[in-house]
């Protein structure tokens, strides 16, 4: 594992294609991993479209763009900045409508969504290429930017049979995502699809930009998954996770009762949202019927930490009330998006599993873990959640909801 993910980052990373003089260029060939990126910076309808891609043709393009892989092999957040910063976004704009009218530029911009592999593509630029990057707590970074004149795709894409049949089924977006993502296509392929509009009934399709799509998708997800999960059974232990990846610290509790989660967020001084000298936190919540507005507080992490909670409720057939800590330190010194949140809590539900008997015990054993993993004492959030306030003042959350 760590020979392949070395490999990959060596090689790619001596491209360094931003140390270039690119203000002369007009004309290139490269492979996008694939990945297209909409923009949600101009005034709605309009929106910027971009294909995101090397200026040069490179070998497993498809690593640029792969958070699963990233996690699976241990990626540091200076692998991922390395890789990013070489990618170009080449744009156009865009009305979020025009992904009904056949035009050329959205028509490759689908095309490259929707492929299963890097897509060889030629682009043309209409002017030199701007360098820098603007940190985003949703969006996985780019580090080039440039305007479109022209491109060309030099390959036959392949296209899956069940994401080509969800487009073509005169079908509600949301539905196409429930049916592609139990056919196995996974969310970050999902919220790409959504996002170059090409779901939805043929009136109502267009385009999303992506840090909307990215939400959308891990909302769209849970609440199917959650119709199963609210059928369950309660869990029959009180249960603890724990885990960290990239400077985030994720404690995890699980309660036999009804569906309900609360999620803390803390962001230390020095991490990547956090300049100041004071800690910072936020908090949002649901109970067993779900949010009816969006989730202002913790933003897109809130969703993206939701998501691999209900997978792994929805794997055993159980379902339990959630609470859950997230201790962003200084470790986390860049933003990469929320993907990491994702993973993160992915990697903590596949670790170690501690079991009580009791909610007592399992919040004095989580004090001594936290201490002793984290130097955190999570007594602090003990005090303000509403989750475990309800759980010490009635039998069971059912009688609230």
């Amino acid at each position: 594992m760590e020979e392949v993910k070395f490999g990959y980052v060596e090689k790619l990373s001596k491209l360094n294609f931003r140390a270039k003089d690119l203000r002369n260029l007009s004309k290139f060939e490269g492979a996008s991993p694939p990945t297209v990126f909409i923009g949600s910076g101009l005034k709605y309808p309009l929106v910027n479209v971009g294909i995101l891609s090397p200026i040069e043709k490179v070998e497993d393009a498809g690593v640029f763009d792969n958070p699963k892989g990233w996690a699976k092999d241990g990626f540091s957040i200076t692998d991922v900045l390395k890789l990013r910063e070489n990618l170009l976004n080449s744009r156009f704009t865009s009305k979020v409508t025009d992904s009904r009218m056949n035009k050329k530029f959205t028509e490759i911009s689908k095309e490259i969504a929707l492929s299963q592999t890097p897509v060889d593509v030629e682009i043309e630029l209409k002017s030199g290429v701007d360098v820098g990057s603007n940190p985003d707590r949703v969006l996985t970074p780019n580090g080039m930017r440039a305007e479109l004149k022209d491109a060309r795709i030099h390959d036959n894409v392949k296209i899956d049979s069940k994401i080509d049949r969800a487009m073509n089924d005169e079908i509600k977006a949301n539905e196409g995502i429930s049916f592609l993502y139990t056919s196995g296509i996974n969310e970050y392929s999902l919220s790409k699809i959504l996002s170059v509009g090409v779901l939805g009934l043929k009136k109502d399709k267009k385009m999303v930009p992506t840090r909307w799509s990215i939400t959308a998708t891990d909302d769209i997800i849970a609440k199917e998954l959650l119709k199963k999960v609210r059928n369950y059974r309660w869990i029959e232990d009180y249960e603890f996770f724990s885990g960290e990846y990239l400077g985030n610290q994720y404690l995890i509790f699980l309660f036999p009762n009804v569906w309900s989660y609360e999620l803390f967020e803390l962001y230390y001084p020095g991490s990547s949202w956090n300049p100041t000298k004071d800690m910072k936190a936020s908090t949002d919540s649901e109970g067993y019927n779900g949010r009816t507005a969006y989730a202002s507080n913790c933003g897109g992490g809130y969703y993206a930490t939701r998501l691999p909670i209900l997978e792994y409720l929805n794997t055993i057939g159980r379902q339990a009330g959630v609470l859950v800590i997230r201790l962003e330190t200084p470790s986390y010194w860049a933003g990469l998006g929320v993907w990491v949140v994702r993973e993160s809590v992915r990697k903590a539900l596949a670790g170690d599993i501690t079991k009580f008997e009791s909610k007592e015990n399992l919040l004095d054993e989580a004090v001594r873990i936290s201490k002793e993993k984290y130097d955190f004492d999570p007594k602090i959030i003990y005090e303000r959640s509403t989750l475990l306030r309800l759980y010490g003042t009635q039998k069971n959350l059912s009688r609230w909801f």
